[in-house]
């Protein structure tokens, strides 16, 4: 009997690997080329508006208070605050208001969603409020770091749209990976499952639920990680005198 060809290791950052075996996908072994990829994301608008915050004259240095340790400590404070929720409990009632989309999702699935999508609406909200403070504040601290916060804000309307979209696929893999495991490692309750008062069936618990919980888990921190990227290299200009 032949045997299966294993599948191409995924190369790229921890994030995009998670993914591809939740989505069960296979990428390809040499990633894009960061320029070409960037060029189909920028339209020649964004495109302009860029060269001009690169090519223009430096903007001067505005007014307003330093960078201090108080500064670096909230954005430490933010990042902990977000990590202490992706690891909180999760609540499991299912939700009372179920739209059409949601209707079609596996019932035992559900609050697992929720907090999938309650995690990444937090670290959105937060990390968007950081990344503007942040930029606002190197912009006061020299004429180069103002010209650097201007790009940052370029990149940021530029690539966040597409970001989001990119990211708000994560709840439906989580969710193809939350089925294989349960259809490899449940055992069949078809005949005697317990249901609650909305007749919906409850999922029986298992090392796969164990371990589907541990890899979501992972996914939001990797994540969180994406998404502290820009906030880390603000931070790090900001430290730079």
């Amino acid at each position: 009997m032949a045997k299966a060809s294993p599948r191409a290791p995924v190369l790229g950052p921890a994030f995009i690997r998670l993914l591809a075996r939740f989505g069960d996908a296979d990428l390809p072994r040499t990633p894009p080329v960061l320029t070409e990829r960037l060029a189909q994301w920028f339209d020649w608008n964004r495109a302009i508006t860029l060269s001009r915050a690169l090519d223009n004259r430096l903007p001067d240095a505005g007014a307003g208070a330093d960078f201090d340790a108080t500064h670096d400590a909230e954005c430490a404070r933010v990042r902990h605050g977000l990590l202490d929720a992706i690891d909180a409990d999760i609540d499991l009632t299912p939700p009372r208001r179920k739209d059409a989309g949601v209707a079609a999702i596996d019932p035992g699935f559900l609050p697992y969603r929720q907090h999938c999508l309650a995690m990444q609406r937090a670290m959105q909200a937060a990390t968007g409020q950081l990344r503007g403070r942040l930029r606002d504040m190197l912009a006061r601290q020299s004429p180069a770091k103002a010209r650097l916060a201007e790009v940052d804000a370029v990149m940021e309307a530029t690539l966040s749209p597409r970001e989001q979209a990119l990211l708000a696929i994560v709840p439906g893999l989580l969710g193809q990976h939350f089925q294989r495991l349960r259809d490899a490692g449940a055992p069949d309750t078809s005949a005697d499952a317990d249901t609650s008062d909305n007749d919906t069936p409850a999922t029986p618990a298992g090392p796969w639920l164990a371990r589907f919980r541990q890899d979501m888990r992972s996914a939001l921190l990797a994540e969180l990680e994406i998404r502290f990227h820009p906030i880390d290299g603000l931070l790090a200009a900001l430290r730079t005198r």
